[in-house]
């Protein structure tokens, strides 16, 4: 694996994360509140998407930058990113 540093996405990534935060803090006032299953389902099925969508960033931006580019390293990389999908 190359060193890794702070990418161009990575601003991006961390807006997304702090929006899902925020979010998700949101969704325990919910909880603590007593709002309705359903509601509390559907936003936290939000921050689930949120979540998601910036790992795929990350994981995109790794796989452009960071994959060293000879075939043994980048199956061995692919294979545990896919893990993580």
């Amino acid at each position: 694996m190359k060193a890794e540093g702070k990418h161009s996405t990575h601003p991006d990534i961390v807006k997304r994360l702090k929006r899902a935060d925020g979010h998700l803090r949101h969704v325990i006032g919910m909880i603590e509140g007593g709002d309705s299953c359903l509601d509390i389902a559907r936003q936290l099925a939000a921050v689930e998407s949120a979540v998601t969508a910036a790992k795929r960033v990350l994981i995109h931006d790794h796989i452009d930058h960071c994959i060293a580019h000879d075939n043994d390293s980048v199956l061995a990389e692919m294979k545990a990113l896919t893990k993580l999908l």
